[in-house]
């Protein structure tokens, strides 16, 4: 089975629409939170979606549209794209985001899918060896896939060793795994890099051969930023695509 692995599209219809060209054939689509938040397509990105075999979690952005976080944990250029996604949100696409999981961790195949971290699945960015060791009690599968952070990267802890390593995620080069380590593997944001990479980052997950391929893909970003630019978005937001920051 090959899994179509995607997280904080952030409303990125262009991005979106990419990796899934690009993507080929697939079977499923796991999707690590935040559609929505950031962009200028929410609707769009959530119809998208829905058409396929879809798994998806709830995001901090996912769960502040729905009205179920607190907007004072959020930046004031991220609450401006908040109110304005609640007002255009279809009535049924807000229902489906108040469907996700309150609490967004699953286990998908023995694969554990979750937001953030396991330890928190909606707050913590995972960026550090040690708060990647710090979350190894939190999962009972070999394979955690977990998003939030718009940085592509793994951390594994090899069966026969005591520290967690940081390695990266080669474009395009299947990545074997084994059921006797433990890893984290954050496929990077389809719809707002933050790796100095502007083009739209995701992952493709082969069960059968027990393979993740991490994959980049550019888009008509300059398409994205003039929407974003009609909707009054915050200035920021809309420079950050160009520079994947």
């Amino acid at each position: 089975m090959r899994i179509l692995v995607v997280s904080d599209v952030h409303a990125n219809l262009n991005a979106l629409e990419a990796v899934i060209q690009d993507a080929g054939r697939f079977d499923q689509v796991w999707c690590l939170g935040d559609v929505v938040g950031y962009g200028p397509e929410p609707n769009e990105c959530i119809s998208r979606l829905r058409e396929f075999d879809l798994t998806c979690l709830a995001g901090n952005h996912d769960l502040a549209v729905a009205g179920r976080l607190p907007l004072w944990q959020f930046t004031q250029d991220a609450r401006e794209v908040i109110f304005w996604t609640r007002h255009w949100l279809t009535t049924s696409h807000l229902d489906w985001l108040n469907s996700l999981p309150s609490t967004p961790l699953v286990v998908e195949h023995n694969v554990t899918l979750v937001h953030a971290s396991p330890r928190d699945p909606v707050w913590e960015y995972m960026v550090t060896r040690e708060m990647a060791r710090d979350n190894l009690s939190f999962i009972t599968t070999p394979i955690c896939l977990n998003g939030h952070s718009h940085i592509s990267v793994m951390f594994r802890k090899p069966w026969d060793g005591l520290k967690v390593l940081e390695e990266p995620l080669r474009v395009n080069s299947p990545l074997h795994l084994t059921t006797y380590d433990q890893v984290f593997i954050n496929p990077g944001s389809v719809g707002q890099p933050r790796d100095e990479d502007p083009r739209a980052a995701y992952g493709i997950m082969d069960l059968e051969s027990l393979t993740f391929t991490a994959r980049r893909v550019q888009y008509d970003l300059i398409s994205t930023q003039k929407l974003m630019k009609q909707a009054k978005f915050p200035n920021r937001l809309i420079r950050r695509l160009r520079f994947g920051q």
